[in-house]
């Protein structure tokens, strides 16, 4: 299957559009739900990394007030900018997290609202990413699509991408890097009809 060619353009599109993403995404946490959840399984002073961590909130500022040290990584500089302002004390790295190597473990890796932007091809691959940088027991929780397939939404009047693998494939995906799956829901009603997986890292 050939991907759309907005595919490509995510990155592009994010930095352009930073401020009014950042704008429209401080008031606009109807993900609090999952966002507590993970928390609250997350160990004393827990390390995260944040994959497409966008400007840090409100996800980010969320695992840093309940104690957390997060290390967020994205492809947008002017969302970085916003983080390194607000969150001084942290890390902000500027990569692309389909080819990270931090030569580092985390109690806990978050990709909210990031993933799911990957191609299906893309995706795949960011499962040795994930182990690598898994501590034993590491938390694992990502948004993906209810379905195997693409879809096109819009951000700003510009074609904004999406993809997903088949349930069958994500839990065959973790399985095989050394995953559980603790929880999955597709199109939770109480999250914005987000499908979430929540997995964690084997000892």
């Amino acid at each position: 299957m050939a991907s759309h060619p907005s595919a490509d353009q995510i990155i592009n599109l994010y930095d352009r559009h930073a401020t009014t993403w950042d704008i429209l995404r401080t008031d606009h946490f109807i993900d609090r739900k999952w966002i507590d959840r993970f928390c609250t399984q997350l160990p004393a002073r827990a390390t995260v990394l944040d994959l497409g961590c966008g400007s840090g909130q409100p996800v980010a500022r969320h695992l840093i007030e309940a104690g957390a040290s997060v290390m967020g990584v994205d492809s947008s500089t002017h969302m970085l900018a916003l983080c390194r302002e607000r969150f001084p004390a942290q890390q902000w790295i500027h990569a692309d997290m389909r080819s990270l190597a931090l030569d580092r473990q985390f109690d806990a890796i978050l990709a909210w609202n990031s993933f799911f932007h990957l191609k299906p091809e893309d995706q795949r691959r960011m499962f040795p990413i994930f182990q690598r940088h898994a501590a034993p027991g590491a938390l694992l929780m990502f948004t993906s699509g209810p379905s195997h397939g693409e879809a096109l939404g819009v951000f700003e009047g510009e074609t904004l991408y999406h993809a997903s693998l088949d349930q069958q494939e994500y839990t065959a995906q973790l399985h095989d890097h050394g995953f559980e799956v603790l929880d999955h829901i597709v199109e939770d009603a109480e999250c914005g009809g987000q499908t979430v997986w929540l997995a964690r890292r084997l000892p």
